[in-house]
């Protein structure tokens, strides 16, 4: 698939954001355009014009690493968007394809055994696994408790970015439902640039953009982020609110998924809610085959 729209969004969304103070340049008057011109861009990355523009245009094949160096420098971009740039440039010549792991399709990929019973070893917090797309392959007992309403979804497997801005329940679970929201296109929009051929994805971004204002208005902002750990509140419908301490980590012997593990600060209210949520999963459970008599 093309990408040269989603380098060309992103070169110029990035040079907006950039102040002539914020480069050192001197502001200067009749601007026209928000952040730096193409030209300033061009002399702080030490490149020509034309060959910027070029760049600008979408077109990064036969780029050296050195220049994509250099434009990273100009427009201030930190270490993920550096690495983005690199994936798109990548993506043109297609030395992703070679390097990369092949991705299996979401719908078809199970996980292996021994992650679930790993998954299953977590007794205390909700323990699950993704994708790059966001779709929740494989979760312990507290996990599924946990996100009742994503599992309601008639979609399989079911898909957090999709809960998120589709679910009416969505905003009720995520108190800060527009911070999710951010983290949840930076991830996406991440993904697109690692893995342009991913179909699942684009179909997945297409139907969002569709169906969610608030998606596409995040998803046209090409921002990404690295979100690795941080601390998530919840409001859930049987224990009410929760505050959550979340880590992430990739699985390294299964490309593209990460464990994610959800846990409450020990004797905090938090604890006690997980508590209560694993007894009544258990006992809602026990009592579920004398109902099916």
């Amino acid at each position: 698939m093309d990408n040269r729209d989603e380098v060309r969004e992103f070169l110029t969304s990035r040079r907006a954001k950039i102040t002539p103070q914020q480069a050192g340049l001197p502001a200067g008057t009749r601007r026209r355009v928000p952040g730096l011109r193409r030209s300033e861009v061009a002399t702080l990355a030490d490149v020509s014009v034309d060959y910027y523009g070029r760049l600008e245009r979408g077109n990064l094949a036969g780029v050296s690493p050195a220049v994509l160096e250099s434009v990273a420098r100009a427009l201030q971009l930190d270490e993920v968007e550096r690495a983005h740039l690199l994936h798109l440039a990548q993506a043109q010549e297609g030395s992703d394809t070679l390097a990369r792991p092949r991705s299996r399709s979401g719908r078809q990929r199970t996980v292996p055994k021994s992650l679930q019973w790993a998954l299953d070893a977590v007794t205390a917090g909700p323990a699950f696994v993704t994708n790059g797309r966001l779709d929740l392959l494989a979760a312990n007992q507290l996990a599924r408790a946990f996100f009742a309403d994503l599992y309601d979804s008639d979609t399989e497997p079911p898909n957090m970015a999709r809960f998120q801005f589709l679910a009416p329940t969505a905003r009720r679970f995520y108190p800060d439902w527009d911070l999710i929201a951010d983290m949840t296109v930076d991830v996406l929009r991440t993904e697109a640039g690692r893995n342009p051929h991913d179909k699942d994805l684009h179909d997945l971004v297409g139907e969002l953009s569709t169906r969610s204002d608030a998606f596409r208005t995040r998803w046209g902002s090409h921002n990404v982020r690295r979100h690795g750990t941080g601390v998530k509140r919840f409001h859930h419908p049987v224990v009410g609110a929760l505050t959550l301490a979340w880590h992430g980590s990739a699985v390294d012997d299964e490309p593209g998924l990460t464990l994610l593990i959800y846990t409450a600060e020990p004797g905090s209210p938090s604890e006690e809610a997980l508590r209560l949520l694993a007894s009544w999963t258990a006992s809602h459970d026990d009592a579920a085959p004398a109902d099916s008599r």
